[in-house]
């Protein structure tokens, strides 16, 4: 399986990729628009990423603005509900507002910082992201 992982601090990314490349071929964007360009580029190339891990505040675009425009192409390519990625966010805000427009915009799943490891492979065994669920 293949995941994007999107965030702006470097310890962050590093935390995220020790976490899940167990599971995942996991690449990294260091911005919203570079995101974008990875998964419009992923998607173009037959090599579409099951997961992306978005961080909400980042320089360019915002994580909610990511998805927005994720879930936008989606919809422009005929790809529908459960066949797109699924998106997590990951973010130090834990207020409603945030994670009521992130789930309105069409994320699965909300994980706030700092990162636990149970808990990231919680939401991966719910979403159906283990390999255990695949086989």
């Amino acid at each position: 399986m293949k995941a994007l992982i999107v965030e702006d601090d470097f310890l962050s990314r590093k935390i995220l990729l020790k976490f899940l490349t167990p599971y995942f071929d996991c690449d990294v964007a260091t911005d919203g628009d570079e995101a974008l360009e990875a998964f419009k580029y992923a998607f173009n190339n037959n090599d579409k990423y099951d997961a992306v891990f978005l961080d909400i505040m980042m320089p360019k675009k915002n994580g909610l603005e990511v998805l927005q425009e994720i879930r936008e192409f989606e919809h422009d390519k005929d790809i529908m509900g459960l066949d797109g990625a699924k998106i997590i966010m990951t973010t130090a805000l834990d207020d409603s507002k945030n994670v009521l427009s992130a789930f309105k915009k069409g994320c699965e799943g909300y994980i706030v910082k700092p990162y636990q490891k149970e808990i990231i492979i919680e939401k991966l065994e719910e979403l159906g992201l283990t390999e255990s669920q695949l086989n």
